[in-house]
């Protein structure tokens, strides 16, 4: 149980209460539907994209605390980004997920609210929660033009 209280802690809970970008935007130009059948979450990422870079970046839907929290803080770490530093972003935080130890970037310690979801670790089944919303805006990028 200690291990499940772990998980829910700070970070998580706040992006899940106080969710950031969480907002319908219909007209946007890209819609992505990011959705896990074995749970039943499912949000819509809704993308501008100009120059190739995320000019704004909102999603919306329902799921878990943790899968609502992790598309609240990638949807934070996009804005204004370009598509390459998107793509280095997710996998980055894919690596996060994948590795024991806090990772440091250029000497640095690693972005804290990224390192959050390390407690992912303790529970694989969750993982797919994690990165619902990465993996829908990676196999979108990877499979547009856009880039």
């Amino acid at each position: 149980m200690n291990k499940l209280s772990d998980l829910y802690k700070g970070v998580i809970l706040e992006h899940n209460n106080t969710p950031l970008f969480f907002e319908k935007r219909p007209a946007a130009q890209h819609v992505i539907e990011a959705y896990n059948p074995l749970c039943g979450d499912k949000f819509k990422l809704f993308l501008d994209i100009e120059n190739d870079t995320i000019s704004a970046a909102t999603f919306h839907g329902y799921g878990c605390a943790i899968s609502k929290a992790a598309s609240s803080v990638l949807l934070s770490k996009i804005q204004g980004q370009s598509l390459e530093l998107v793509l280095n972003q997710i996998n980055t935080y894919f690596d996060i997920l994948d590795t024991k130890n806090p990772l440091d970037t250029e000497g640095s310690k690693m972005d804290e609210e990224m390192n959050a979801f390390k407690a992912v670790q303790q529970f694989p089944e969750r993982r797919t929660c994690a990165t619902l919303a990465a993996q829908a805006l990676k196999d979108f990028l990877g499979a547009t033009s856009i880039r």
